[in-house]
């Protein structure tokens, strides 16, 4: 493993690995580091950390030190001299007349080089241009020319997705993007579409590039003659994200389509049979339940199914409840009815514990707590009167 700090210049571009010779430096800080054009300043993305020795590609040069006040007061007084050099590029370019582009200028940190991108169609000779800028700058003068990625690079924007471009904020290197990435997604070839600010295919059309080839191995092609559970047909439709196809099965009178999953279809290899061959098939059966199903599975769904018929038994109940046949005399006759029974019911234990005394052999006066006496015996000690009934005399038989 080696120690190494990650640094990219002016911010953009391709990110660079330089070894940080004994400084601690932490991510967003400009640093000086030595390069084989000189020293140069430059912006670390990524702190002190170790990488595998084999993407190391040596020799490594290192970190000089982390940037002073006075370094960034050097870096301030470039970027103004960038900006008068590229108006002064522009006249000079004008007066010579060259079908020519200027991109951006970009001056060393020792101020002893200034670089100028352009582009341009074809080659340009630039020899007496040259030696006009020499002559203004009094130093070495540099002109190099870019391509059209590199000078969407370089400047920036946005782009159809309404996001910054991905060359501008994290692609290091251009990788090559053809026209099948986009027919395999699917897209419009309309190269309007599908091309960006820079006139040239978008980049991000390869990010699902493998993914999209590992789909289309799955899934038949358009037009591919398959094996249905309703019959043969051809595919008309494919929509690769979802894993469906769209078929058009064979048959009498009108044309019948329908989808089916991937995996419920088989791609005849060779095409349609010609007339008289068999068909063959290739379609396996699925089963409704797999075998390798958990049984944990299994018994969470029987327990979930009796929760519902539970639920909806007591959901029944108060509704049949409701339904009951009623009287003709209404309802409210037969809760009143209901009423005065329970408060017969009520009375006749508090009235044979007043008035009758009970079954078993009677207690004396005397034997009873006062409490329990009867109230006649407490408010007064005075012997009763013996009221007894008087018979009447016995009438004689008549005639």
């Amino acid at each position: 493993m080696t120690e190494v700090v990650s640094v990219k210049f002016k911010n953009r571009g391709k990110t660079y690995y330089f070894d940080p010779d004994g400084n601690t430096v932490a991510a967003g800080d400009d640093v000086i580091v030595e390069t084989s054009k000189g020293l140069e300043y430059a912006n670390c993305v990524m702190g002190n950390h170790y990488i595998p020795d084999e993407k190391v590609v040596p020799p490594i040069r290192p970190v000089v030190r982390v940037a002073t006040e006075s370094d960034k007061r050097v870096a301030e007084i470039n970027k103004q001299r960038e900006k008068e050099a590229l108006v002064i590029c522009q006249q000079k370019i004008a007066e010579h007349g060259l079908d020519m582009k200027l991109v951006d200028a970009e001056c060393s940190f020792e101020g002893g080089k200034t670089t100028f991108f352009f582009t341009s169609d074809g080659r340009v000779d630039f020899r007496e241009l040259v030696k006009d800028l020499a002559s203004v700058f009094r130093s070495r003068i540099e002109l190099r020319q870019i391509g059209v990625r590199d000078e969407a690079k370089i400047l920036g924007g946005i782009g159809i997705c309404g996001r910054p471009f991905c060359c501008n904020q994290f692609l290091d290197d251009f990788q090559p993007v053809s026209t099948k990435m986009a027919k395999i997604q699917s897209m419009s070839l309309n190269p309007a579409k599908i091309s960006g600010s820079c006139g040239r295919l978008m980049c991000c059309l390869r990010y699902e590039e493998e993914a999209y080839e590992d789909l289309v191995k799955t899934v038949p092609k358009n037009g591919a003659f398959v094996e249905t559970p309703a019959g043969y047909g051809n595919v008309t439709q494919v929509n690769l994200l979802r894993r469906t196809v769209k078929v058009k099965l064979d048959g009498e009178g009108e044309d019948v389509f329908k989808t089916y999953s991937a995996d419920d279809v088989a791609a005849i290899p060779g095409g349609r049979p010609k007339p008289g061959e068999p068909l063959p098939h290739l379609l396996k059966p699925r089963p409704l339940v797999t075998e390798s199903a958990p049984a944990e599975a299994e018994g969470a769904l029987s327990g979930l199914a009796e929760a519902v018929a539970a639920t909806e038994e007591r959901r029944r109940v108060p509704i049949q409840r409701e339904h009951q046949p009623r009287s003709r005399r209404g309802g409210g006759q037969r809760r009143d009815g209901a009423k005065r029974e329970g408060a017969q019911a009520a009375e006749k234990p508090r009235r044979s514990a007043e008035g009758k005394q009970p079954q078993g052999k009677p207690k004396s006066a005397q034997q009873r707590p006062r409490e329990q006496q009867p109230r006649e015996q407490q408010r007064s000690a005075a012997p009763r009167r013996n009221h007894t009934r008087r018979k009447k005399p016995p009438q004689a038989p008549q005639g």
